[in-house]
């Protein structure tokens, strides 16, 4: 099969379902999978999706690069997984994810000087 066609081939995912699946749900399906205890230490945090953290922030995508200062093609492969997120990366979006006041004013800041 040709990229090609890949392209223009129908999904077969059903994105109603799929939205429609909750916290709750996933965790009924590890269970019944066999990975209902396996969970994470305290210590790791999992990154939240760019552009689930960017919609959170009410920024557009153009705001978000700006404000991490990266080029607005970076943000766009991360968030459609062009690109994987290398630890630093990771690391700068954990930090905003954490406390975004602090960490998007600090970054303003040192850009100021």
């Amino acid at each position: 099969m040709s990229l090609n066609d890949l392209r223009t081939r129908a999904s077969t995912v059903d994105r109603a379902k799929l939205d429609a699946t909750t916290d709750e749900d996933i965790r009924r399906h590890k269970a019944e999978d066999g990975y209902g205890d396996m969970f994470l230490p305290e210590t790791v945090r999992e990154v939240v999706p760019p552009k689930a953290l960017r919609i959170r922030l009410a920024l557009t995508q153009q705001e978000m690069a700006d404000a991490l200062r990266i080029p607005v093609g970076t943000w766009r492969n991360w968030e459609q997984g062009r690109v994987a997120l290398d630890p630093a990366a990771r690391s700068l979006l954990t930090i905003v994810q954490t406390n975004p006041e602090i960490a998007l004013g600090a970054l303003r800041i040192s850009n100021e000087t």
